[in-house]
């Protein structure tokens, strides 16, 4: 097996788990024939506060496995080399190469450019 498919395939196990255990627990009946809790509120008012939350919470930490695994699978990058600025000095020889300063002009202009 690739190491595409060992990833995909781990990926969707850890996705598709919650739903397999969820759907073992085993069913009880209530007085109101749902849930505990669900139709009289007596959980309390925290899980209408940490409910949104942790499903912000999942939701981010899921597109930060995301954005990891498809670094890892891309490998490093290796963008273009930037190449290196031409330097004052560089322009001041090819100016002088080209004819449009003579010797002492250039002379000058590089004393004056430290070099």
């Amino acid at each position: 097996m690739s190491k595409h498919g060992v990833l995909r395939a781990a990926l969707t196990a850890g996705v598709l788990a919650p739903t397999w255990v969820w759907a073992q627990q085993p069913s009880e009946p209530y007085r109101s024939g749902y849930g505990p809790h669900m139709m009289d509120w007596a959980g309390g008012w925290y899980g209408m506060v940490f409910g949104p939350l942790f499903m912000i919470l999942a939701l981010v930490a899921v597109i930060a496995l995301d954005v990891l695994v498809v670094r890892w699978i891309g490998g490093p990058w290796h963008g273009t080399p930037v190449p290196p600025g031409r330097t004052p000095l560089d322009i001041l020889k090819e100016r002088f190469a080209r004819g449009e300063i003579d010797k002492e002009e250039f002379e000058d202009r590089r004393r004056v450019l430290g070099n």
